[in-house]
């Protein structure tokens, strides 16, 4: 059994590692100090997404007005990246910048493999190809004024 002393120095360890009060009130204040999201409306949403997909080096990037063409969303904005590593970190950094700037939670898919990642904030859609998979299926075609659909 360990003498008393060896029990008064592990009181006051413990002691010392618990949370002082002060520590828990700064940490409330810089939550309260933190801005509420932004109204997430399509526009401002739109112009976030751009600005994040510029600022991850995105290529390519054409926006889609979709406003009386299809029900799915406002916009449709498609880009490229150089490579699946550079395609998936661009995704995450826009599901996350959305969901920091406006409190938008996005669903994503085709994460995993890093070819095209399509992004669905509700108004917005986003598609995040490599160049070479984007060549191949050619969306923004589709979407194009004066493009030909089957009948």
């Amino acid at each position: 059994m360990p003498g008393a002393g060896a029990m008064t120095a592990y009181i006051k360890e413990d002691n010392v590692l618990s949370l002082s009060t002060s520590a828990a009130d700064a940490a409330n204040a810089g939550a309260k100090a933190m801005s509420a999201p932004k109204t997430a409306t399509s526009d401002a949403l739109l112009a976030a997404v751009l600005k994040s997909l510029d600022d991850d080096k995105g290529e390519d990037i054409v926006q889609i007005n979709l406003r009386g063409k299809s029900e799915m969303g406002d916009y449709m904005v498609i880009a490229s990246g150089r490579s699946s590593r550079q395609v998936t970190a661009m995704a995450e950094k826009l599901a996350e910048r959305v969901k920091q700037e406006f409190g938008v939670f996005s669903k994503i898919e085709g994460k995993d493999t890093g070819d095209w990642v399509l992004i669905d904030t509700g108004d917005i859609i986003v598609h995040i190809f490599r160049p070479e998979v984007r060549e191949f299926y050619q969306l923004e075609k589709m979407w194009q004024p004066g493009s030909a659909t089957a009948s």
